[in-house]
């Protein structure tokens, strides 16, 4: 007997509401606003989710339990997420659906390559794509039976949750002499702002890229970031 009302839930066969009951979902993604929007989506679907924030975590999750589906974020800090697409695809028993993300769109050839089923372009909100890049990569057997209904509802996150990223954004820029925490922090806002549709941050981000890509001087645009995201964090409306 299912000893939690989520056990029992997870024992049912899928729905044509709850397609991915039975379901359980690795996430690996760094960001808090990121992953309360595919936690909400998961919650929607009727699947069970569990969270890593970097590629260590993910191999402790990963020794412990097999999920049927990986969603992986491909800038972590401590890496690539293509690395741990590569290895879930190679390893035996493969995990049934892994799925990549990222900000990034013109990443995805190079993640379905190194392994991944499909790919999902940042910001994940919409309960329709999200069902379907899962579903389509599931056993037949695993799927709900009868019709569904193609939902056109989007999930909107927590903003608590963009202003935490944001905080924690704030302190990686303080070390501008260091490129590769340059490169992860620049990649990590453009995420989060594009998920959160703020456009003038997504853009003064893309200016800082473009520069610091081309050998430019940063200082003034990695002021305009940084003084950008002061303003969210003491603008209690931002959230």
């Amino acid at each position: 007997m299912p000893e939690t009302l989520e056990d029992f839930l997870q024992s049912r066969p899928p729905t044509p509401e709850r397609p991915l009951l039975g379901q359980s979902i690795l996430l690996v993604e760094d960001s808090r606003f990121a992953s309360e929007a595919i936690r909400l989506l998961c919650l929607r679907s009727g699947a069970r989710i569990r969270r890593a924030d970097t590629l260590r975590s993910a191999a402790r999750h990963l020794c412990t339990y097999r999920p049927s589906v990986a969603v992986v974020d491909i800038g972590l800090p401590d890496g690539s997420g293509l690395e741990l697409v590569s290895e879930l695809a190679a390893t035996v028993p493969r995990v049934p659906v892994i799925i990549a993300t990222s900000g990034d769109d013109a990443i995805a050839a190079e993640a379905v390559e190194a392994g991944a089923d499909g790919f999902l372009s940042k910001p994940v909100l919409s309960l329709a794509e999200f069902q379907e890049m899962i579903l389509s990569h599931l056993p037949e057997e695993t799927r709900p039976k009868g019709l569904r209904a193609i939902s056109t509802e989007d999930v909107e996150p927590d903003r608590i949750a963009y202003r935490d990223d944001l905080a924690h954004i704030s302190e990686l820029l303080a070390d501008t002499e260091s490129k590769r925490t340059l490169s992860y922090t620049t990649a990590f806002l453009a995420g989060v702002a594009k998920t959160a549709a703020d456009e003038e941050l997504l853009d003064a981000v893309h200016l800082l890229t473009e520069r610091s890509e081309n050998g430019e001087a940063i200082v003034s645009a990695l002021a305009r970031v940084a003084g950008l995201i002061e303003d969210r964090l003491q603008d209690k409306r931002a959230v």
